[in-house]
């Protein structure tokens, strides 16, 4: 069993090299372990600190954002032949000497992902702003009820991820990962496990580039989520949305011929027949827009097995050349 953790960094100079050094070596059940880090275009010497402290580095040259910087790491984890992967944040939040409690569930065979929570107990949970833990929440919820789970937080950067979980990956978001992360999995029924961990709310150097403003914050990852909800299951996302305009129109048409049956007249109601009309028209086009949705849906989860097949070849290729 090999284990890779990964690190996404930018302008981490001051925290990346205790980072990698606590990561402890040897861990029971696994035989080897490295270190990657992604420099996200950092204009510090983030790269340098980190391969003197014993990482491989992948570099993109510029900023491309979290997102993009995790699946460059999960890739180059897949590519060095990991067995398992835990992905940390390089701003010193994560105790990298946690990571034995982190992936003991995969190595159980209890779970095939596992993920920090801040929030799974009562003396565990870190100091943070007000507003920074409201949105937690809010986005929390948001991802239980796409999802038709109870996780208690979808925003924290340390994870594990068994190889199969790994090579199934398919995130498109270049900003963050985080909810898109358990919406994608979720679809693919993969085993899901929260480990409740002390982590340091407020970071010691810096500002985290995600969560530096929380209405942009908001947007980005809103939109994230919204995609991944609509691929997860399209004919229900957009079946529900037809059915609630199908059904206002419905409504403006009772009122309207209610209206006529007692009095003989549609006025004062005449214009609610034209949004009747309309809102009839529209929930049948997008009923029409669910089928359609579900079919492709339905490709895209035949070409995700095969793109699972090939990465899977790809990766036991590789280790054989190794």
């Amino acid at each position: 069993m090999k284990l890779v953790v990964t690190i996404p960094a930018l302008n981490e100079s001051k925290t990346i090299a205790d980072v990698i050094q606590g990561i402890p070596r040897p861990i029971d059940g696994v035989d080897e372990v490295e270190v990657v880090v992604v420099d996200d275009g950092s204009t510090d010497d983030t790269a340098e600190r980190a391969q003197e402290a014993g990482a491989h580095v992948v570099s993109h040259g510029r900023t491309r954002g979290v997102g993009a910087a995790f699946r460059t790491g999960l890739a180059a984890a897949l590519e060095r032949g990991a067995g398992l992967i835990v992905n940390i944040d390089a701003d010193g939040q994560f105790a990298p000497s946690d990571i034995p409690e982190l992936i003991r569930p995969i190595l159980d065979g209890q779970a095939d992902f596992v993920t920090c929570t801040r929030f799974g107990r009562k003396d565990y949970v870190p100091k943070m702003p007000r507003a920074k833990r409201l949105g937690n929440r809010i986005i929390c919820w948001i991802v239980n009820f796409v999802t038709g789970q109870a996780f208690t937080d979808v925003s924290c950067g340390f994870r594990a991820y068994s190889r199969d979980t790994a090579l199934r990956l398919n995130l498109f978001g270049d900003f963050t990962y985080t909810q898109e992360t358990f919406i994608d999995l979720a679809g693919k029924h993969v085993r899901m496990v929260e480990v409740p961990l002390r982590v340091r709310g407020v970071r010691e150097f810096g500002t985290s580039r995600v969560a530096s403003s929380l209405p942009r914050y908001a947007v980005k990852s809103s939109a994230i989520m919204l995609r991944a909800a609509r691929d997860l299951n399209p004919m229900k996302f957009f079946g529900t949305i037809g059915l609630a305009v199908f059904g206002i129109g419905c409504i403006l048409g009772a009122v309207v011929l209610g209206h006529w049956c007692a009095t003989g007249r549609t006025t004062p109601y005449t214009q609610f027949l034209t949004g009747s009309s309309v809102a009839l028209i529209l929930g049948f086009l997008l009923g029409v827009l669910a089928l359609v949705a579900d079919m492709l849906g339905r490709q895209r989860r035949i070409l995700e097995e095969l793109l699972y097949h090939r990465r899977k070849e790809a990766t036991e290729r590789a280790e054989k050349r190794s």
